[in-house]
């Protein structure tokens, strides 16, 4: 593991020597030599699908899975997207002269290597690969055992665009010892990791969150609400409501919860039963939804549990106040949203929620890299400092002080 580590740190001093027009030039070759691929990282997806089955994975993980043409064409349209992105390091951030004379600058760096643990989806290898590439950060990566095979020729083919050009192949890797202990070790090499990130159960982010000394940014469970207030557009809280849980349930920015004010629930909790039921969800009601419709009923602990799946819990609550109370004591701290037409409910809505995204009449499922603009993401962060929310290209930079003197001492 030091060994390793080694070589990755001593590959993070000549990836920021690169400069931005070679990086995006690579990065370029990176999504033609994914595309040139695609035949061979959906042989190895076919094992991870093999597997998938035999092991009887729920079918949401099973679609967080799954590669096709389509889908590893959008891999490499994303890595091309990246490359597009202004460069995010060396930015001046901002700079004065103090009344000694001393000219400072606060210029944007790249944090060093950055070790990424994450679950079922191999679109994450390179999403995340290129995003530290671009950002000048070496990445040494951890996907889950069910995606091993779409891991390991994902990571090759780029690693393969850095041989090419000459360049040290240890600046994307994957972890060699992907077993717990090995995990155990990267979490705690802080003399070579300037930083770990960690998305997937909630198992995972506290046994990292507890056990690391590497520094931390948490990319935890996704207990995301929308609140349909009495001053909500029906129409809007009707489709709002269906694409935030079905579109894609098994994705952390799925609506889990549904929160309906208590005095539109009698007319609204019908249409959107009638609604759901056409998408084959599962419904959990409290005890004011089970006198309204038929639902099994909500216990605190489905409350507080993320489906990834096509499960959700419907409360009534008592106006926006009952909606923010709610939150306060259930959500993760991910994304929450609130459709009405009352500007006041909105705008208390959004400063009293505290999370990373707060939407005011739109679907949770935009808090998303590529969504926000930022071409793709590490994950999203829950975190309140260094980075929240979607963890893009600036959420890789660090800064540092330069300061140009002529002769001052003190």
């Amino acid at each position: 593991m030091d060994k390793f580590l080694e070589e990755a740190k001593s590959s993070s001093r000549v990836l920021a020597t690169l400069s931005g027009h070679d990086k995006n030039r690579i990065l370029r070759e990176m999504a033609a030599n994914l595309r040139r691929s695609t035949a061979e990282i959906m042989k190895e997806n076919a094992k991870d699908m093999k597997a998938a089955d035999e092991n009887d994975l729920a079918a949401s993980l099973k679609d967080r899975l799954f590669l096709d043409e389509k889908r590893i064409d959008a891999m490499a349209v994303a890595i091309e997207e990246i490359a597009a992105l202004k460069e995010p390091v060396g930015r001046v951030l901002d700079g004065w002269v103090t009344e000694d004379g001393l000219k400072i600058e606060k210029v944007s760096i790249p944090i060093g290597v950055i070790g990424i643990i994450y679950e079922s989806r191999p679109n994450v290898t390179s999403d995340t690969a290129a995003l530290c590439f671009k950002s000048a950060n070496v990445c040494v990566l951890k996907g889950g055992k069910e995606a091993e095979h779409s891991n390991v020729v994902i990571a090759k083919t780029l690693r393969e665009t850095l041989h090419n050009n000459d360049l040290p192949e240890a600046m994307i890797s994957l972890l060699p010892d992907s077993s717990r202990e090995g995990v155990a070790k990267l979490i705690k090499m802080d003399k070579y990791v300037d930083l770990i990130v960690p998305r997937g159960g909630a198992g995972l982010i506290k046994y990292v969150s507890e056990n690391a000394t590497v520094p931390v940014v948490k990319h935890d469970k996704g207990q995301c609400h929308t609140y349909i207030d009495k001053d909500a557009d029906i129409g809007k809280a009707l489709s709002i409501a269906i694409n935030a849980k079905v579109d894609r349930p098994g994705v952390c920015n799925a609506m889990e919860t549904l929160l309906v004010d208590s005095a539109i629930a009698k007319e609204m909790l019908p249409k959107l039963k009638m609604a759901f039921d056409e998408t084959m969800t599962k419904l959990k009601g409290c005890d004011i939804t089970q006198g309204i419709i038929e639902v099994e009923h909500a216990t605190d602990e489905d409350y507080d549990t993320e489906y990834l799946a096509n499960i959700l819990n419907i409360k009534v609550v008592d106006g926006v106040d009952g909606a923010i109370e709610h939150i306060v004591r259930f959500g993760s701290g991910h994304s929450e949203a609130i459709v009405t037409e009352n500007y006041t409910n909105a705008e208390k809505f959004l400063n009293a929620i505290d999370a990373a995204a707060v939407y005011v009449n739109a679907s949770t499922r935009f808090t998303d890299g590529g969504a926000f603009g930022f071409g793709a993401e590490v994950g999203i962060s829950t975190n309140k400092l260094h980075a929240r929310g979607p963890m893009g290209i600036e959420g890789l930079t660090t800064y540092k002080f330069k300061i140009y003197g002529n002769g001052q001492i003190r």
